[in-house]
């Protein structure tokens, strides 16, 4: 089974709740495609600020060793490592190229493809309630919320529970 993070996308002018097409489900794990294609696998989840990262840091080590005089087989070995680290780490590269633009982590699912995380996700996310009432300070109701006291605490007792004592009690 695969792992996946679902992040839910900013707003639109006209939206009130988000649309569910534009949610996106990014699989957790090494990507062969990332891998083998690191630039075009950039290029095509639009990861502008890590392909530019990508090749400046790149450059620069194939720079480096160019100048201190390593040869093509040790270049060729460097840069299957990169493209290695690329794979193993394009989740993240995703993750974080979502959160720059205002996309929210709302979840992890699981399944055996996205299809099936797809369905479990809205599965439970459509019996989760749409209206999350806020949380009313102490003396002031919510608007559109009915007044009402606050729960009492409970005395505190001398007893102990467990090894833990009371809070502020030197024994």
């Amino acid at each position: 089974m695969s792992i996946y993070t679902v992040h839910e996308p900013p707003l639109r002018a006209a939206e009130t709740m988000p649309d569910p097409d534009r949610f996106a489900f990014v699989r957790d794990g090494f990507s062969v495609w990332a891998f083998l294609f690191a630039v075009l696998w950039m290029l095509w989840h639009r990861l502008w600020l890590v392909l530019l990262a990508y090749v400046v840091v790149v450059a620069g080590i194939e720079t480096a060793l160019r100048y201190a005089g390593f040869s093509g087989p040790v270049l060729a070995i460097v840069a299957v490592f990169i493209s290695l680290l690329v794979g193993i780490e394009s989740s993240t590269l995703r993750r974080f190229a979502l959160a720059r633009r205002g996309w929210k982590n709302v979840g992890v699912v699981s399944g055996s493809d996205l299809e099936e995380a797809e369905r479990r996700f809205f599965a439970a996310w459509t019996h989760e309630s749409p209206v999350k009432r806020p949380i009313a300070p102490t003396g002031a109701a919510a608007p559109g919320t009915p007044a009402t006291a606050p729960i009492p605490r409970p005395p505190p007792s001398s007893s102990v529970i467990g090894l833990f004592p009371e809070p502020g009690v030197d024994r």
